[in-house]
């Protein structure tokens, strides 16, 4: 499979900044110091020991009271409510500390772009690569963009079935790359990056598809506005853009209820 350097030249936007990792272990770092410097005083004086289920469920409230406070989504809310609790009693459980950090490496491996960027690992299905397939039948010299690819669910059957188009796959995730790159190897109409959708340039596709999460999607669509080309088609795969009007909305028949967004440049 040939491979052509991937459209990496910064996007006129910057990458949008969410609500960051480091933003939400700093909540958590202040609620445990607000608790403890309480609490241990307090006990230090009465000679008692601290008592640390209910030290881990003050740690929790003030987290969840502090991530409201900055405006958190309300799932950060439950997980900062939930962390210190949670914590505390993995503890109990004595297990080696080297199989988290081997959870750790391969969670990272996975979902890295949860991480980076609030947009979890979703994998599109058959039905919706054969949606894909029908919306895009029209299109002549398709050059096909999939913004975070997965293992490749949407672009390796589309390339298989459209051998006169261009496909391009971004991923950043280092599990999800490697099979995605296997299993698209032997496609010579395939091209398949690790990189920044964020540093992706849009410019020279007709077809851009996301299946990323709601978080993302106001800059996403400020991008491609940017950089997509008029009569471009740019489809989103559960999660509309908010505040624009889709051109057409199609209903993928799986379990799932996949809707797909679709924006006509």
């Amino acid at each position: 499979m040939p491979l052509s350097s991937p459209q990496t030249e910064p996007a006129e936007t910057s990458p949008p900044t969410f609500g960051s990792p480091l933003r939400q272990l700093a909540l958590q770092l202040a609620a445990t110091l607000a608790v403890l410097s309480l609490a241990w005083p307090y006990y230090g004086i009465r000679s008692e020991e601290l008592p640390w289920p209910q030290t881990a469920f003050a740690i929790g409230a003030v987290a969840a009271l502090f991530a409201g406070v900055t405006a958190q989504p309300w799932w950060w809310k439950i997980m900062h409510a939930l962390f210190a609790p949670l914590a505390w009693s993995v503890s109990r459980l004595a297990i080696d500390p080297g199989w988290f950090l081997l959870l750790s490496i391969g969670l990272l491996l996975v979902y890295r772009g949860a991480l980076t960027g609030q947009i979890p690992l979703y994998l599109s299905n058959r039905p919706t690569a054969a949606a894909l397939a029908s919306l895009t039948a029209e299109v002549h010299d398709l050059r096909f963009l999939d913004l975070g690819a997965g293992i490749g669910s949407v672009v390796y059957p589309l390339a298989g079935a459209r051998p006169d188009g261009r496909f391009t796959a971004v991923e950043n995730a280092p599990a999800t790359w490697l099979i995605g790159r296997l299993r698209t190897a032997a496609l010579a109409n395939c091209d398949w990056h690790w990189g920044d959708i964020w540093r992706t340039d849009l410019t020279d596709y007709n077809v851009v598809y996301a299946f990323l999460s709601p978080v993302p999607m106001a800059a996403l669509w400020q991008k491609v506005r940017q950089e997509m080309r008029p009569g471009s088609l740019f489809i989103s795969n559960s999660f509309a853009v908010p505040g624009a009007e889709a051109s057409s909305v199609t209903d993928v028949d799986d379990t799932r209820r996949t809707r797909l967004f679709c924006y006509r440049l």
